[in-house]
């Protein structure tokens, strides 16, 4: 398994997975379009961001952001945050998305953050057991706003 940082050519396979999924069919579009490759060009763009792939013989099987967050609190601890985690659904349960995670932590670790933290949503029942088995605890009740 290789994990990289995305290029251009993979946004198609990555807005698939992202899809590919119970919830994302009901907020992602399978096809590349303008708002698609504009955050693509954010992300890819900020040193703080970076949108992840795992890939084996040449088939992209995960993709997940990693973002950079500086603070004050924790006596200005940077902290990693994990979002848009995705295993293609044909390889899942196979131990793809511990290897994600463990080698993104593993990164946070070597950059100095002193926390990893994520949002999984409420309905994602067997997200949480995974996250939970991984280490990471429920601590924070989070919140968003649509706009």
């Amino acid at each position: 398994m290789i994990f990289r940082e995305a290029v251009r050519a993979d946004l198609p396979a990555v807005i698939a997975l992202l899809a590919d999924d119970v919830l994302g069919r009901t907020r992602d579009h399978s096809e590349v379009d303008e708002r698609y490759e504009r955050a693509f060009a954010d992300i890819t763009a900020d040193p703080r961001n970076q949108l992840i792939v795992a890939e084996a013989g040449g088939e992209l099987l995960g993709c997940m952001q990693l973002t950079y967050i500086p603070g004050l609190g924790r006596h200005g601890t940077e902290r990693q945050l994990i979002e848009a985690v995705r295993v293609r659904s044909d390889q899942r349960g196979r131990g793809l998305g511990r290897q994600m995670m463990t080698w993104a932590i593993d990164q946070a670790r070597a950059r100095g953050c002193g926390l990893v933290q994520l949002t999984t949503d409420k309905s994602r029942h067997d997200a949480h057991r995974f996250y939970l088995g991984l280490g990471f605890v429920a601590s924070h009740e989070g919140m968003k706003l649509a706009l």
